[in-house]
């Protein structure tokens, strides 16, 4: 698989929520951010954090190539509650030749359309509701990310009846086809874990495996 080239440059268009929080990120980050929205009292916010902040009353494709969206390694469009801008706006940018555009969706239809047109789609609202689910129904969950729709990373807290034992008695690859990545014990982590290695009060695992086996593993521990 050809190694993607980072990116150093990003276009953030519509500053909600999401894309507020998403265009500070990537300043504080270091990165080079354009952030373009209609509303100037926001725009004003984000010139504490980049240079190229504007305000826009429509976002065509002149528009946009006047701002130099088409000059940044990503783009993302995060105007997921107008579907129509959403999409108009996404195809200007693919139309300008940005390498990667991605795209916020609030709905299964928004988003077969956006990747029709050529970008990357992502779903904030039901992401955070999924991850706030399974924080509520696995109490020694932490975090995870989604490699694919049926295989995860996942911080687990170790629970009281794994402190002592070793990885390779816990089971945890034998019996659930897990495999430990990582273990984090305060701000120290270790990613050469041996299966000798014993647990201990307050470690977290950092597992990789089927998302079906995860859930077995957290729900039996």
């Amino acid at each position: 698989m050809k190694k993607r080239k980072e990116a150093s440059s990003f276009g953030v268009i519509g500053l909600g929520r999401f894309g507020m929080a998403l265009a500070i990120s990537l300043a504080e980050a270091g990165k080079d951010v354009i952030v373009i929205d209609r509303d100037e009292s926001k725009v004003k916010v984000l010139r504490a954090y980049t240079e190229h902040a504007f305000v826009a009353d429509d976002l065509s494709e002149e528009t946009l190539e006047q701002a130099g969206i088409q000059n940044c390694d990503v783009v993302i469009v995060c105007i997921g509650e107008k579907m129509d801008t959403s999409i108009l706006t996404t195809m200007h940018v693919v139309s300008l030749g940005v390498p990667r555009v991605i795209a916020k969706a609030l709905s299964p239809d928004q988003g077969a359309v956006l990747e029709k047109i050529g970008a990357e789609v992502v779903y904030p609202e039901r992401d955070m509701a999924l991850r706030l689910g399974k924080r509520l129904v696995l109490n020694n969950f932490l975090d995870y990310v989604s490699l694919d729709n049926s295989i995860e990373i996942r911080q687990i807290k170790v629970p009281d009846k794994l402190t002592g034992k070793s990885i390779e008695e816990s089971g945890i690859r034998k019996k659930y086809n897990l495999n430990i990545i990582a273990m984090e014990h305060g701000t120290v982590t270790d990613i050469e874990v041996m299966p000798q290695y014993r647990f201990t009060e307050g470690d977290i695992m950092v597992v990789i495996g089927k998302v079906n086996n995860i859930d077995r593993f957290c729900k039996n521990i």
